[in-house]
């Protein structure tokens, strides 16, 4: 099914994030878009906030980590009948503005996970972040035995198809990856990037990502799926074609022409 007869919602899994959440949504509301946020157990004021609008709010009493909050996510989302989700954060680093290209790219791209990927003003990234990322979409692609930009981007289109996967054993930050790895795999799902800005400011929390934790969970599990797959030498040459890459320029038309959502 294509963007623009799916039925979708925008997914934003958060934690204290106070500061940002009430405009994050807001800015997604104004585009006629459903909304299901996640609260993965704040201790500020994020859930109160979220209450105040009309979204569907769900809350974990204890942090249990992103992977389990898009979880939950994925699974009110096809409780609700939703066709596709596209994920974004709640610290504003994802700009509601980007939306409307992300969902042209997937109506033009079925069965196709879409990312937005940071590939504009990427002098932003910090020099540790940026290898970080640039190590993870060499074993990530090679893991999905193809070339993936940006696989450290939470702003993504998930068909369907790759929400079903939501019981993926795999935690944390290491979901996202096992997403794309296991919808790659076993779903056949091609994976097409829309380039947006990398954002890095002073005013944005710090982030809830560990590098070197986090990277090496991330790179112990791909290295499990690059194993578990087979055909290392065949994935790892499929996976340095050059990734997908599109943009589309859009009027500033109502979002609803793009994607109706009843």
């Amino acid at each position: 099914m294509i963007a623009s007869s799916a039925r979708w919602c925008v997914l934003i899994p958060c934690l204290n994030e106070e500061e940002a959440i009430q405009s994050v949504v807001q800015s997604v509301l104004a585009l006629g878009a459903k909304v299901i946020v996640v609260d993965d157990g704040s201790n500020d004021r994020t859930p109160e906030i979220v209450a105040a609008m009309p979204v569907t709010l769900l809350r974990h009493a204890q942090r249990r980590g992103k992977g389990e909050a898009l979880r939950c996510g994925f699974r009110e989302a096809l409780r609700q009948g939703f066709d596709a989700v596209l994920t974004m954060d709640g610290d504003g680093q994802h700009l509601a503005a980007d939306i409307p290209r992300i969902v042209a790219a997937a109506a033009d791209h079925p069965e196709h996970i879409v990312i937005g990927a940071r590939l504009l003003d990427r002098e932003q990234q910090p020099k540790g972040r940026r290898r970080a990322n640039a190590v993870a979409d060499w074993g990530i692609s090679w893991a999905c035995a193809q070339p993936v930009a940006d696989t450290q981007s939470g702003q993504r289109w998930y068909p369907r198809s790759a929400m079903e996967l939501v019981d993926l054993p795999a935690e944390h930050f290491v979901f996202e990856a096992a997403i794309l790895i296991a919808a790659s795999r076993e779903k056949k799902l091609g994976v097409v990037a829309v380039p947006i800005a990398s954002r890095y400011h002073a005013t944005f929390r710090r982030s809830h990502f560990a590098p070197v934790r986090d990277v090496t969970r991330i790179t112990t599990y791909t290295i499990g799926r690059v194993i578990h797959y087979g055909d290392i030498v065949k994935s790892y040459r499929r996976s340095h074609a050059q990734p997908l890459v599109v943009d589309h320029i859009i009027a500033s038309a109502p979002l609803t022409t793009l994607a109706p959502v009843p």
